[in-house]
């Protein structure tokens, strides 16, 4: 390959830099830079001082990079060819354009027409062509671009504008590039989330699909089920063959026992009722294109950025629009359950904590919103209301008072001067246990004694916080490790009668998330609806698309 041509890919590359500035990084971590013998070839300090006078978007960290290692090559060597290391990091980038990244801005469009004709491997470049450190910066400032823009996503103003307070992870590019061009070749780890990869992995798929005719699939009744033979069968038998789902094609146009689980396993994968039967809400999810899945599984990737590349051990996970909680022990799900959470308008929002209190048998203290505008009301209208909800009238400092001795018409809206609370037992709105890792938004877990309501499949109900199926089954898993708590103890707890906080030895984390794509512990793409339209506020973001 020609410099030439070496220099238009690299310039090429470096198109789709995201502008980060420097103060926007974290600061150059020394501790963390390999000793690993340099390439003997040096760049001119003042090649270098030319070149970010052009470059200035990364020109911190490159200067302080090629300092670090007195100004040694990273990426080209004595004999004028490119290192595996830039090799392995030229496919990665390539290999994100194929899966469909492109889209993003990481990779331009120009480049991904040169992909089919530009091979690196093997090429050799003429020693001591004055080009060659022009080439040599591009890498490493493309290195800083699709770092930032592919490992570290959006900026952490705009992930709050997007109503996202989970704490961003912290990167430090300078180790990263270091670790990248010293270590053997293929032994670079992405500093990004196992999901982040599955949900790459899964992007050639669904790219393949986009390329194939998707019309809308229609019905001529309102249900199908086994044992039944339409033309619509034949269509949804194809459709359910292309995703995956059903793992032999049969052009028959009967229902068979084959297409009932295939039918299951993608309800089960579109949160979706699962019944095996064909009806409209199946044939509206089959109707959306690969090319609308990809934006969606990118939205999520583009989240994915945000958070962790390692998670601990132990910790709760919540899924909004899974309306799910799955908890971890030992790096995997040990087990999972239905949850209630915030309607829209009182969405449960998205952060993380440490799950520090159970509380047996709780109080609930009705919040002000709920006091002022269902309360005060009801009581106004009916005065025996609170005695009914099991509720009494405290202040501030949990003194009783008479419910007879407040003039109700007084008051409205949030003006209400004293604290109203549902006593504990099974009729609480908390039900019989509750957990607590305290923060801003007054959100926890808890029990219900509306069961019914984690058998509708869209469960947005609450006014914020998330409304547990097993409750029973999280305070032992929370309690396992402590002897003095057994099952008939926890029992006894909830049923008490009486409010009791136990404080948990060992603190466990808590991740309240928003995931419409992910890949389930049995490696199925699994997608969502979009329940509080922060997918659409985030592809607007990434793509430029009205909400």
């Amino acid at each position: 390959m020609s410099v030439r041509k070496l220099l238009l890919f690299v310039v090429l590359l470096a198109a789709c830099r995201s502008g980060g500035k420097k103060g926007s990084h974290m600061g150059r971590d020394t501790s963390n830079y390999t000793q690993q013998e340099y390439i003997d070839q040096k760049l001119d300090s003042n090649v270098v001082n030319n070149f970010l006078q052009k470059d200035t978007a990364y020109a911190g960290y490159i200067r302080d990079f090629y300092r670090e290692r007195d100004y040694h090559y990273a990426w080209i060597d004595g004999d004028g060819k490119l290192t595996e290391q830039a090799g392995n990091f030229i496919n990665l980038m390539k290999t994100d354009a194929a899966y469909g990244l492109n889209d993003t801005g990481i990779i331009s469009k120009p480049l991904r027409e040169l992909n089919d004709t530009l091979m690196l491997e093997g090429d050799k470049l003429k020693p001591g062509d004055k080009s060659i450190p022009q080439a040599e910066l591009q890498l490493t400032a493309q290195f800083f671009a699709y770092g930032s823009k592919v490992w570290g996503g959006m900026t952490s103003d705009n992930a709050k504008d997007l109503e996202w307070f989970i704490p961003r992870k912290k990167i430090n590019m300078q180790s990263l590039l270091d670790s990248m061009v010293s270590r053997p070749a293929n032994t670079f780890e992405e500093p990004v989330n196992i999901q982040y990869k599955l949900l790459r992995g899964k992007l050639h798929q669904l790219d393949a699909l986009s390329k194939m005719p998707w019309d809308s699939l229609k019905a001529t009744q309102k249900i199908y089920k086994e044992n039944d033979s339409a033309d619509i069968i034949v269509a949804v038998k194809e459709r359910l063959h292309l995703l995956g789902d059903l793992p032999a094609a049969d052009a028959s146009p009967v229902f068979t026992p084959l297409l009932d689980s295939a039918i299951r396993s993608f309800q089960h994968c579109t949160g979706l009722k699962i019944d095996g039967t064909i009806q409209q809400p199946l044939l509206n999810a089959l109707n959306i294109s690969p090319r609308k899945r990809i934006e969606q599984v990118m939205v999520n990737m583009e989240r994915l950025r945000w958070v962790p590349a390692s998670l601990p051990a132990e910790y709760l996970l919540v899924n909004i629009p899974a309306f799910k909680l799955y908890v971890y022990d030992d790096y995997k799900v040990d087990w999972s359950c239905n949850v209630v959470v915030g309607k829209p308008g009182t969405n449960t929002v998205i952060f993380s904590n440490q799950m520090k209190f159970i509380v047996f048998s709780p109080y609930w203290n009705v919040p002000p919103s709920i006091i002022a505008h269902e309360v005060i009301p009801a009581v106004k209208r009916n005065p025996g209301y609170l005695a009914r909800q099991n509720m009494e009238v405290v202040t501030n400092s949990g003194q009783p008072v008479s419910i007879g001795s407040i003039n109700w018409n007084k008051y409205s809206g949030t003006s209400f001067p004293y604290i109203i609370r549902q006593k504990p037992g099974g009729a609480n709105a908390l039900g019989k246990v509750k957990f607590l890792f305290p923060n801003e938004y007054n959100i926890y877990l808890h029990d219900t004694p509306s069961k019914g309501l984690f058998g509708e499949n869209k469960r947005t109900f609450s006014h914020g916080c998330i409304r547990i199926a097993e409750p029973q089954h999280l305070a032992e898993w929370l309690l396992r490790k402590d002897p003095s708590w057994t099952k008939k103890k926890i029992v006894d707890a909830m049923n008490s009668g009486k409010e009791n906080v136990v404080s948990l030895k060992e603190k466990v984390p808590v991740f309240i998330g928003y995931f419409t794509a992910f890949v389930d512990d049995q490696g199925r793409l699994n997608f969502r609806d979009d329940v509080y339209g922060h997918d659409a506020q985030l592809a607007a973001s990434l793509f430029g698309k009205k909400k």
